[in-house]
């Protein structure tokens, strides 16, 4: 029991570290107007990306953080932040950015691998020892 509450501890302190920064990050892109020219270096569009993909972080950070949301689609959330996250490191290795352009991707997505990790703990029933389901 104690073993389940610090996972669960666990998993809400990185979960929220994690929704933070994709909520700044989502603010900074709507509220900066520089973003389209950095978005438009990195070889996206300039035009509305930025809009859609700080529309889609908001409403990840909801599913994530709502309770009542199901699994399922907290799942297909975590797979959006993922594709995003990798997106962002390609592009600026792509751009041959320096290592510093590459700490804030990498930091948020370390955030996201512990939040997801200590989320699958959490969501995976507990089997007794040996038994096996062939169904999932």
């Amino acid at each position: 029991m104690k073993g389940s509450k610090r996972f669960v501890a666990a998993f809400w302190i990185f979960t929220a570290l994690f929704c933070l920064e994709m909520t700044f990050t989502a603010y900074y892109e709507l509220a900066n107007p520089g973003v389209g020219r950095n978005f438009a270096r990195l070889g996206f569009s300039n035009h509305a990306f930025h809009v859609e993909l700080s529309v889609a972080k908001v409403l990840g950070v909801l599913a994530l953080l709502v309770p009542m949301v199901p699994a399922r689609l907290k799942e297909w959330a975590y797979v959006g932040f993922a594709i995003n996250l990798v997106s962002a490191l390609i592009a600026h290795l792509s751009m041959g950015d320096g290592w510093q352009a590459l700490v804030p991707s990498a930091t948020t997505s370390l955030l996201w691998a512990l939040s997801y990790f200590f989320w699958r703990l959490q969501a995976t029933p507990s089997r007794p020892h040996g038994s096996s389901n062939t169904n999932e």
